[in-house]
């Protein structure tokens, strides 16, 4: 019987330690999913500022005159009194000159 006493004193412990373990197992778990969850979103946000920041520095080029009249002209907009002209065969120009001229 003192045996049986001693045995239930060394298990009982372990069976609480078990026990703990058991419950807390979930919530840590959950914690540390949530943690990577977080580390992964903040990440998104960095990437999200950084390009938030390239837009706005963009967009201060682009807002200037210049800059809109030579997206304009990109865009084949001419100014009124203006003539446009359309330059066909260029490519084919370039390799017969560079050709002829090595």
């Amino acid at each position: 019987m003192a045996r049986r006493r001693r045995r239930v004193r060394l298990l009982l412990p372990l069976a609480l330690l078990v026990l703990m373990g058991f419950l807390y197992f979930r919530p840590l778990a959950t914690y540390f999913e949530t943690r990577g969850r977080l580390a992964q979103r903040q990440a998104e946000v960095a990437a999200l500022r950084a390009q938030k920041a390239r837009l706005e520095r963009r967009l201060a080029r682009t807002t200037s005159g210049e800059a809109l009249a030579r997206d304009a002209r990109s865009m084949g907009y001419v100014r009124p009194g203006e003539q446009l002209f359309i330059v066909k065969g260029i490519d084919a120009w370039r390799k017969q000159h560079a050709a002829a001229n090595p």
